[in-house]
């Protein structure tokens, strides 16, 4: 099973989000045949506790215009790893040290990459 045309529709906006707020990096994976609950991962970092902030509420501004609504966010406080959960999709905003440490893609090498059609700011984004 690959994630549905929502979902990546869903995904290419919210990576569209993070980069109109510069954010560091933006990598989409496709976790469909892994999980039942969500089809696509988008993973954004960013520099600082306040540009997470930004992209998180830039994220839900135009996934709500999209009609997504999120069903879950977690970590909004200590604006280190925010992860919004709108069902067909789960947005992890994570400042750069988290997202080195923690290295989601990593732990999901085994499931495609989805093409966004944006990178960070980073040379090349990762």
């Amino acid at each position: 099973m690959t994630a549905t045309d929502r979902s990546l529709d869903l995904a290419r906006a919210a990576a569209t989000a993070a980069s109109d707020k510069l954010a560091t990096t933006i990598t989409g994976i496709d976790v469909s045949d892994q999980l039942a609950l969500t089809d696509v991962f988008v993973i954004v970092s960013a520099e600082s506790e306040r540009q997470v902030g930004s992209i998180v509420d830039e994220v839900e501004d135009v996934l709500r215009e999209k009609g997504a609504k999120p069903v879950r966010r977690e970590g909004q406080r200590e604006g280190r790893w925010v992860l919004i959960d709108f069902g067909d999709i789960v947005v992890h905003v994570q400042h750069d040290e988290e997202r080195e440490f923690y290295e989601l893609e990593r732990l999901w090498r085994d499931c495609p990459s989805v093409d966004l059609g944006v990178v960070g700011t980073e040379q090349g984004g990762r």
